[in-house]
């Protein structure tokens, strides 16, 4: 028995649909009227006072996320990481420069409303009302012709009682005699996100029957809906009718996944996974989770899921905080494994805390830096795009240049350095950090442009001769982009070279058409990579230290290390995590 006033909504509504032949793919159409006779007979009985509302919320347990391992308790992370790669360094410098200039974050957030979508501008009612009820608080509306879809959105927003919203489809349908496709999209949402199955199985019917195709909107949310029920298989065939008009989503193929794992067909959820990855689609954490799950309780799955963590460490994912806790229960739960998980640090050096395991070097095989400096001189270093910034003769100077000199051991981009602090002048600055290095005995190019030869306030001649003095120094145009020959001398210099500059060479990574060779790049960058800690003139420079180690999923077989994200939202895209899953055999 589902809900009472759905399913006489369902038959009103089934009599005020035409055959629509137009695809609301591209054109949503409302619903044609009837003759109001017709219309009053069967609405009579929805707006009925004594009608009893209620509705079928599904069993939201057997979905919910796996809970957070009890006693694990994540350690704070220092204010001030030691290298520009760790997670979360570039949302704590952005707080820290605001702050410095006065901003008080937490009081703009505090202060700032929030405004979206869903916010609500109008009163929401917090009971069902009838339909005379409904059309005072519309009388009483800024904007009548949107007061039904504003009050469905706020009762999404809030997450409101779904009988409320009924009571609101009760009040249109006698209104107008007609509702409109948003109107009925928005409030399937609700049914979806509350887990009101019966209450979607019955917009299911009625949108059906009304429209000859669903557009991708409410076919993602059947999918979900469906996929949480006995009749997830239905979900299934949604999914086939989306393949006829696009590719479906990520999303799409993880609630079908999920759908089919937790009512026990691992071979369906296997088969839309390798689907998924087939059409070259991401799968999300939550594929990932259910997967891992349907795992712990019915095995035969090891070595997919095994293949899973590999895919993983080739394309340099990392799991979020839920999915870590279900790998780890997966590991422990493998029978006669004796799989022990902690959460663990990895020192500078390489060494897991816990297990005291080296952890793989995060220098290039030779293999792997050929191939990294192949790509990168075609691309980036010869390709046409370089001599939007430079000339073909200054490129040429300057291998020549590179090419007549012994190998370096440190490449500077020199403008960029010499702009590090404001306590100083660009000379200043740039002498400080040349001079530090020369005290190492290490063989330094600086890069730079003709206008810092020109004596001003921020170009001391003096400073400029001792730089010279000090390092091998190669100066562009002005409106050369030093960048390229950056990348160029420190790959032609070999595996040994380190850089150093703030540039981050997103632009550069981006240019490199494979994603293997764009992760190849990005482990050299975080494998040779200097960037100024701590600078204070007249005091010494002192730089981020380079890690030792690759973070990556990676095995030795009698154990496991995997790098999970503790809080998503503080990493950005070009940094990594620092918090890691040991997983050790007990022997």
């Amino acid at each position: 028995m589902g809900s009472l006033v759905v399913s006489k909504s369902r038959t009103c509504i089934k009599h005020l649909c035409t055959s629509w032949v137009v695809n609301p793919l591209y054109f949503r159409p409302t619903l044609a009227y009837l003759p109001q006779q017709s219309i009053m007979h069967t609405v009579r009985f929805i707006i009925n006072p004594h009608t009893q509302y209620y509705s079928t919320k599904g069993d939201k347990q057997a979905h919910d996320r796996v809970a957070k391992e009890k006693g694990f308790t994540p350690r704070t992370r220092p204010a001030f990481p030691n290298s520009v790669f760790t997670a979360g360094t570039a949302k704590r410098t952005a707080e820290y420069m605001k702050k410095r200039a006065g901003v008080d974050t937490e009081e703009l957030s505090n202060n700032t409303p929030a405004r979206g979508r869903g916010s609500v501008k109008v009163a929401l009612p917090d009971h069902p009302l009838t339909t005379s009820e409904w059309a005072k608080v519309k009388e009483s509306s800024s904007k009548p012709e949107r007061f039904e879809m504003q009050m469905m959105e706020g009762l999404l927003a809030t997450n409101a009682d779904i009988n409320i919203a009924k009571s609101l489809l009760a009040y249109v349908v006698q209104d107008k005699g007609t509702v409109s496709y948003e109107l009925l999209l928005r409030y399937l949402t609700l049914c979806v996100t509350g887990g009101h199955h019966s209450e979607v199985f019955d917009t299911y019917d009625i949108m059906k029957t009304c429209f000859k195709t669903l557009d991708t909107g409410a076919s993602s949310l059947f999918i979900k809906g469906f996929s949480q029920t006995e009749r997830w298989r239905e979900a299934l065939m949604v999914l086939e009718g989306m393949k006829k008009a696009l590719l479906p989503s990520p999303r799409n193929y993880s609630d079908t996944i999920a759908g089919a794992a937790l009512h026990g067909d691992t071979e369906t959820s296997w088969m839309l996974y390798d689907e998924l990855l087939e059409l070259g689609l991401v799968p999300n954490q939550d594929t990932w989770q259910c997967l891992f799950q349907s795992g712990i309780t019915q095995r035969g799955q090891e070595d997919k899921l095994f293949s899973v963590l590999s895919h993983m460490r080739d394309n340099q994912i990392y799991p979020e905080e839920p999915l870590i806790q279900t790998i780890k229960a997966w590991f422990e739960s493998l029978p006669d494994q004796k799989w022990s998980g902690k959460f663990s640090y990895v020192a500078p050096s390489g060494e897991c805390k816990n297990c005291k395991t080296s952890l793989e070097s995060i220098q290039l095989t030779e293999e792997e830096y050929a191939a990294l400096k192949d790509k990168v001189m075609k691309k980036v270093i010869e390709g046409s795009d370089v001599f939007k910034k430079t000339t073909p003769e200054e490129l040429q100077s300057f291998k020549s240049f590179v090419k007549q000199r012994p190998p370096f051991d440190i490449v500077i981009d020199g403008l960029n350095v010499a702009n590090t602090t404001p306590k100083a002048t660009h000379s200043e600055t740039l002498l400080a950090v040349v001079s530090e290095l020369e005290q190492q005995g290490l063989n330094i190019l600086v890069l730079g442009r003709k206008h810092m030869l020109q004596p001003s306030r921020n170009w001391d001649r003096q400073n400029m001769n001792k730089i010279k003095q000090k390092a091998h120094c190669f100066f562009t145009e002005n409106i050369s982009e030093d960048d390229p020959f950056l990348l160029y001398a420190a790959l032609h210099s070999g595996v040994h070279c380190n850089f150093l500059s703030r540039d981050l060479m997103r632009d550069h990574k981006a240019c490199l058409s494979d994603s293997a060779t764009r992760r190849l790049f990005f482990k050299w960058q975080r494998g040779h990579q200097l960037v100024i800690s701590h600078y204070v003139p007249g005091k010494r420079v002192r730089f981020q230290r380079i890690l030792a180690y690759d973070t990556i999923v990676q095995t030795s077989g009698g154990s496991w290390h995997i790098p999970y994200d503790e809080n998503r939202g503080d990493r950005a895209t070009y940094e990594v995590p620092q918090k890691w899953l040991c997983l050790t055999q007990e022997h």
